[in-house]
């Protein structure tokens, strides 16, 4: 950063009058249309006095030292490049002055001639002198200015072009470029007085030493030359125009829900700027921070947008203003017992770096002074190293440095924000969310401003961490990478309830479940940006066979903050992945009971998996569809209720059979018609045989804290044993076998006063059992609506009168809806606003 030294005592422009300098970058000058653009942007404004600072033309830097580079080593290929921006310089003065081009082109053509006679020099003498590319690289902005100088004197106006190398007057230092304030002002005071006009067209990026060489300001030196003239002018504001509407809140590329901020103070700015966000570089601000000159961030291509304004003013609208990512790092880490208490450990760490000219980018040490480590550029980490064993080579022999540690793909990612200073816990969000998303931290740094919190990362989470903080702030949705598994009957319907939330739940409660895979066994859809539209359309027409390690790894690849599988399959074999897809902090949310009610080592598995990386499991819908069973009796248990029995009818199928067999219709006719209907799966004995219920009895016996396994639960199949091997359509032709033992066990229950149900019943010590039950007509079983399904909870608490949840539990569209509202509780989970 540059240090200003003196500003002019008296500025060069009058303090009534109102000045603003403009400054356009190369893209806003790209060809004649963006000149011509431009100028009428400047026309449009009512400044009194308009200053406007351009770079060269897009691109045309880098062919200047292209072709310096060539002609230094010789190479004949400069001559074609030279010809090549010679013709695109002439073609953009004719496409912009049309009739009065002649003058622009002569001379133009003048300045290519003499810097061919420069280059040709070079190839004569084979090598490039850094003089004179300094001289050359700087040409650029020269044509520019003269191009959109020519421009508005042709549409009449009365404007000026100034070379900054007959004004400003620059000395280079190890700490950048300093501005001779006092000779640069006289200097603008006398070339004023010779050219009052009112509009002038300046060239960025060039300057004079004190010697009166050319020399440039380096990168980003268009920039500093607009604010060193508007220091020099005394400008009221500076604009520096781009190709974005103002600074972001994160880098759009990573993180498309970046917001535009309206305001930064120049603290934020240079925070955000120094990690590599797309702001004004620090160098730039120098100037005018030490004057309090406004500087604001504007859009050539929207010019009626406000932008953003960097200023004195801190305007907090949150903790944190934005996040920034640096790529390319290394941490290098001395850890040592010998430098406990010892001064100046740090000292010879940093002046080895410096000797061994490495820039360190962040520090992180220990109160107990056992480690010290800092933050390098990958480029330079091998010489830091080599600088650190050489530093320490004696404690390192004497075994009073352990270590000199090195650890390379790591980046650091950067909070920024005013509003951090004296409000708790800031940090503690930033880390929360990035525990959230899996993304372990290796090192930590904060100021006693507390206007920048700085973390160092694996390289390979970067993404994901900047979304994952990105959320966590609230600056943008809290973003899912979505994945369904079984587009069937209920999978149909959950996508279509996903489809039909999306946009409301992004407006109302930033959250963005992004469905970007569906698969069934033979067929799979991968979408990289999220599926919006028709699911089913896109599905039918997929081509890509079902690969279920692919489909994980399309998930993971977009490195969104989460990423959740929805397995509405029912299948054994994906139920085997949980435990691998939760270890790798993937959320799995499903009405596949395979999982909790398969076997014990493999459920074991998959809880043990969710405590250890965070992710959560969740499977309300595999008991009673939509309704909260699971939820409850989890409720029960986290507050140390004690289960002492568990019951319930637990099929909307079997439910509906029984409530409505009276004896009016046989009981292979109501199958017939709830097949028809369908309450049934396809094939029905999967419902009669009681292996559904035993399951969810499984889950929630599991649930309560009891190891309870399938094969220990009696289940009545009402499936009689002929019929169990048979075809669906065998089985239904000859179902009516089974009529006349039902009417005898439904006769036999009416003699005695009750009515026959489907139910499951656990008590701990006593042998679990599913099957059809005779109850009282006063039992809460016994009067259900159609499909409920109802469980009952005898606890320690609810002992006299049980705690009993009841509703509808049969139905893709319901069980969906339990589904769909686990996802929502694990998005909650990961901090979603809901």
């Amino acid at each position: 950063m540059s240090s200003v030294a003196v500003f002019p005592a008296e500025p060069v422009a009058d303090a009534a009058v109102r000045t603003v300098v403009h400054k356009f970058g190369g893209t806003s000058v790209a060809n004649a249309d963006r000149y011509r653009h431009v100028g009428q942007l400047l026309l449009a404004r009512g400044e009194e006095e308009q200053i406007t600072v351009v770079s060269a033309m897009k691109g045309v830097t880098d062919a200047l030292i292209e072709l310096a580079t060539l002609a230094g080593a010789a190479d004949p290929l400069w001559r074609q490049r030279w010809e090549e921006l010679r013709a695109r310089h002439r073609a953009a003065a004719v496409a912009l002055l049309d009739e009065h081009a002649g003058p622009t082109i002569e001379w133009l053509d003048g300045r290519f001639e003499r810097l061919a006679d420069v280059l040709s020099a070079l190839a004569v003498i084979g090598e490039l002198p850094r003089e004179v590319l300094e001289r050359v690289q700087g040409m650029g902005e020269v044509f520019s200015a003269h191009l959109l100088g020519h421009h508005l004197q042709a549409l009449g106006e009365e404007c000026e072009v100034l070379d900054a190398r007959d004004v400003l007057v620059v000395d280079h230092s190890e700490l950048g470029v300093d501005v001779d304030w006092k000779t640069s002002a006289a200097k603008l005071a006398h070339w004023r007085q010779q050219h009052p006009a009112r509009r002038l067209v300046v060239t960025g990026f060039v300057a004079r030493d004190r010697s009166g060489h050319i020399t440039t300001l380096g990168r980003n030196g268009s920039d500093f030359s607009g604010a060193i003239f508007a220091a020099l002018f005394a400008a009221d504001e500076l604009h520096i125009w781009t190709d974005v509407d103002g600074v972001l809140s994160a880098d759009p590329r990573v993180v498309p829900e970046a917001v535009q901020l309206e305001s930064l103070s120049y603290d934020e700015a240079c925070e955000l700027a120094y990690f590599g966000a797309k702001v004004v570089h620090p160098q730039t601000m120098s100037p005018a921070i030490e004057r309090g000159l406004p500087i604001i961030i504007r859009n050539t291509f929207a010019p009626d947008h406000p932008g953003t304004r960097i200023s004195a003013e801190s305007v907090s609208c949150g903790p944190i203003k934005g996040l920034t990512l640096s790529a390319d790092l290394a941490v290098l880490n001395l850890e040592g017992t010998g430098l406990i208490g010892v001064p100046g450990t740090a000292e010879r760490v940093f002046a080895a770096l410096r000797n061994a000219h490495v820039s360190v980018v962040m520090i992180s040490q220990g109160s107990s002074e056992h480690s010290i480590c800092c933050v390098v550029k990958q480029a330079e980490s091998e010489r830091a190293r080599n600088a650190l064993l050489q530093g320490f080579s004696h404690e390192l022999a004497a075994g009073q440095v352990q270590r000199v540690q090195l650890t390379g793909g790591v980046s650091v990612l950067a909070a920024v924000g005013d509003g951090m200073a004296g409000q708790p816990g800031v940090a503690a969000r930033l880390f929360e969310a990035l525990g959230r998303a899996q993304v372990n931290i290796l090192a930590i740094a904060q100021g006693s401003s507390e206007r920048n919190i700085s973390v160092a990362i694996d390289s390979a989470d970067a993404t994901k961490a900047l979304r994952a903080a990105h959320a966590g702030f609230w600056l943008s949705p809290q973003t899912f990478s979505v994945g369904v598994i079984g587009p069937g009957n209920v999978g149909a319907a959950l996508l279509e309830q996903l489809h039909n939330s999306q946009a409301q739940l992004l407006a109302k409660a930033r959250l963005d479940l992004r469905l970007r895979a569906v698969t069934s066994r033979s067929r799979m859809l991968l979408d990289q940006r999220g599926l919006r539209g028709n699911w089913k359309a896109a599905f039918e027409a997929a081509a890509e066979p079902a690969d279920l390690d692919r489909f994980t790894e399309h998930l993971l690849s977009a490195r969104l903050p989460h990423t959740l599988i929805i397995d509405c399959s029912g299948a054994p074999e994906v139920a085997d992945r949980y435990a691998g897809w939760l270890q790798a902090g993937i959320h799995v949310v499903t009405p596949n009971k395979q999982a909790g009610a398969g076997p014990l080592p493999r459920y074991q598995a998959i809880r043990h998996a969710a405590e250890a990386s965070g992710a959560r499991f969740r499977y309300e819908a595999t008991v009673g569809a939509g309704l909260p069973v699971i939820t409850t009796l989890r409720d029960l248990v986290d507050t140390g209720d004690e289960v002492m029995a568990i019951s319930g009818i637990f099929s909307g199928t079997l439910a509906w059979l029984f409530n409505k067999y009276d004896g009016s219709v046989p009981f292979s006719g109501l199958v017939t018609q709830a097949r028809a209907m369908g309450y049934t799966e396809p094939d029905p004995r999967d419902d009669l045989s009681g292996v559904d219920v035993a399951r969810k009895l499984v889950i929630l016996a599991r649930e309560a804290g009891y190891p309870l396994s399938l094969e220990q639960v009696t289940v009545e199949s009402l499936v009689p044993e002929a019929l169990r091997q048979a075809s669906v359509e065998e089985f239904m032709a000859r179902l009516h076998e089974v009529d006349a033992a039902f009417g005898q066990r439904l006769a036999q229950a009416r003699g005695r006063g009750n009515v026959l149900r489907y139910v499951a019943t656990f008590k701990p010590g006593q042998p679990p059992s599913v099957g059809l039950v005779e109850l009282a007509t006063d039992h809460a079983f016994a009067n259900l609506r159609l499909t409920d399904n109802v469980v009952q909870f005898t606890t320690r608490r609810y002992c006299d009168n049980p705690l009993v949840v009841q509703g509808p539990g049969a139905g893709p569209e319901v069980t969906a809806a339990g589904v769909f509202a686990d996802v929502l509780r694990v998005a909650a989970g990961e901090g979603a606003r809901l």
